[in-house]
C-alpha cells in the first residue's frame, strides 16, 4: 500500500481547520476583533477547508482509487470551491464597506451562491460520467456521510439554539460542513471501510 505524505494527511488538516474555527468563533464572540479584521481572519478556515478537500483527495489517489471521471470531478470542484471562496470574500468585504440599495445586496447575497450551485452540478456530472458502479456507489454513500453530519449537526445546533444554549449561525455554514463531511466519507472508504 503506498504511504501518504504528512502534507496528504486529511486528520492534521482537519484538526487544523477545526482548531483555527474555534479560535475564529471564540475572538469574534469576545469582541476582541471588529470589522474588517474578522472577515479577513474568516479566510483562513476556508482556505484550511479547501486543503482538508486537496489532502483527502490526495490520499484516495495515493491508495489508487481513482479513476479519469473522478480526475475530472477533482479539477472541476477544486475550481468550484476555489470561486465559493472568492465570491464568499468579495460578497462579505463589499457588504461591510459599503451602503449597498436593495437589488445590490440580492446581487451580493447570489454572488457566493452561484459557486455552490457549480458544485453541485459538478457531483451530478460525475455521477452521469463515472462508469464504475463501485467507485458511483462509493460517491453516493460519501455525499450520505456529508448530508448526515449536516442533517445531525443541524438539528443539534437548532435545539440548543431554540433554548438560547448557543447563538445564531447562518445558514451558509451547511455546504463547507457537508464537504467536509463528504470528504471525511470518501476518505473512510478509500480505507477500505466499506459499509
Amino acid at each position: 500500500m503506498p504511504t501518504v505524505d504528512r502534507k496528504s494527511r486529511p486528520g492534521v488538516w482537519a484538526g487544523t481547520l477545526f482548531a483555527s474555527m474555534g479560535i475564529y468563533a471564540g475572538l469574534a464572540a469576545s469582541g476582541a476583533i471588529e470589522q474588517p479584521a474578522t472577515t479577513l481572519l474568516l479566510i483562513i478556515p476556508l482556505i484550511l477547508g479547501f486543503q482538508v478537500y486537496r489532502s483527502i483527495r490526495d490520499a484516495a489517489e495515493n491508495r489508487n482509487a481513482g479513476s479519469p471521471a473522478i480526475a475530472r470531478y477533482n479539477r472541476r470542484f477544486a475550481m468550484a470551491s476555489a470561486g465559493y471562496m472568492l465570491a464568499m470574500g468579495a460578497a462579505m468585504i463589499v457588504w461591510n464597506r459599503y451602503q449597498l440599495s436593495d437589488p445590490l445586496i440580492v446581487a451580493i447575497a447570489l454572488l457566493p451562491a452561484a459557486p455552490t450551485f457549480a458544485m453541485i452540478a459538478v457531483m451530478a456530472r460525475y455521477l452521469a460520467e463515472e462508469d464504475d458502479e463501485y467507485l458511483r456507489y462509493r460517491s453516493v454513500l460519501a455525499a450520505l456521510w456529508g448530508l448526515g453530519v449536516v442533517l445531525a449537526l443541524g438539528t443539534l445546533w437548532g435545539f440548543m439554539e431554540m433554548f438560547g444554549l448557543v447563538p445564531h449561525v447562518f445558514a451558509w455554514w451547511v455546504l463547507p460542513v457537508w464537504a467536509i463531511g463528504m470528504g471525511f466519507g470518501q476518505y473512510w472508504h478509500s480505507r477500505g471501510a466499506d459499509a
